[in-house]
């Protein structure tokens, strides 16, 4: 079995850990985290993006520093007063970088233009040094929580968004499938539409079976951070709130059959989710919404439409 060892720059000392089933890159340096990290030309983006995408940012009030994002805002929304639902993507890899998923915009925008989604600001964040996770002895490296805490409440504070649970969707891919996974059943109060893709579980449950740890030089804490745990606790709940799951991932990606065992797993806890398998796509975001990209955009636009503001 492939094993490719990542490790992460940080402000602490170097962090490494697995990650079944990626190859290898040749002499591929560590990667440098930084809570802004627009795509770097800026004229290339210009090309590539629809005009309503920015770069924002934000002082984070945990951190004293800058925090960015990208933003799609959609048509019409610079020339009314007009409130949007809102759909969080949070992107794959490790560490965080708002600019990692941001392509996926143009998507979005392809399907509000021709009618398969109504308009919807959708938010691409910054991951944080180990995407999406706290990791609370890393200066600065509380991903999860800059997420809940601070993105979610400045979007709503800044933009003119309709500001509800029902209103507010959350997706990811890859290492974003396994924090929409964690965030969605820890933080159910904030999300009704939920829709993990391509996540990977195998690490997931090998920290659950192995005390925290995902390799030798990695744990995350407390004991009970993992996306199979917090489903049972998350079940367990006589006052949870609903969640709108769905769970999808290419019949080609090395986290298929995991995917596939997660499904089974949530079942059996009693929790409903549908599942969309993607026909011979491999591990990736942009050809799983090459081919089934409007279903995962029109699974948070029927709940949408179903809390629709008067």
């Amino acid at each position: 079995m492939l094993r490719f060892f990542i490790c992460l720059v940080l402000t602490s000392p170097v962090l490494c850990f697995a990650q079944k089933g990626d190859k290898p890159k040749a002499n591929a340096a560590p990667a440098p985290f930084s809570w802004v990290s627009p795509m770097v030309n800026a004229e290339w983006a210009k090309k590539i993006l629809p005009p309503t995408v920015k770069h924002a940012t934000f002082k984070s009030p945990s951190m004293g520093i800058d925090v960015g994002y990208y933003i799609y805002l959609p048509p019409g929304y610079e020339t009314s007063q007009e409130k949007y639902p809102v759909v969080y993507h949070l992107h794959g890899g490790r560490p965080g970088g708002e600019s990692k998923s941001v392509k996926l915009a143009t998507y979005v925008d392809a399907a509000i233009k021709k009618g398969t989604i109504k308009p919807t600001i959708y938010v691409f964040p910054n991951g944080g040094p180990v995407s999406w996770y706290d990791m609370p002895e890393i200066k600065n490296g509380m991903g999860e929580s800059v997420f809940v805490k601070e993105v979610v409440p400045h979007i709503d504070a800044t933009y003119r968004t309709w500001g509800t649970r029902e209103s507010r969707a959350l997706e990811g891919y890859s290492q974003g499938g396994r924090g929409t996974t964690r965030i969605m059943f820890k933080h159910p109060e904030l999300f009704l539409s939920v829709a993990p893709g391509g996540s990977g579980y195998g690490p997931e449950k090998h920290i659950q079976e192995n005390d925290g740890y995902e390799s030798e030089n990695l744990r995350f804490l407390p004991v009970g951070y993992n996306a199979w745990d917090l489903a049972k606790v998350y079940a367990s709940r006589t006052d949870k709130p609903a969640l709108n799951i769905l769970v999808w991932d290419g019949t080609k990606c090395f986290n298929y059959e995991f995917n596939l065992q997660y499904s089974t797993y949530l079942k059996e806890l009693g929790i409903a989710h549908k599942f969309l398998s993607i026909p011979e796509v491999p591990h990736t975001a942009t050809g799983s919404y090459d081919v089934k990209g409007d279903d995962i955009m029109r699974h948070h636009q029927k709940t949408f439409d179903q809390h629709r503001p008067n």
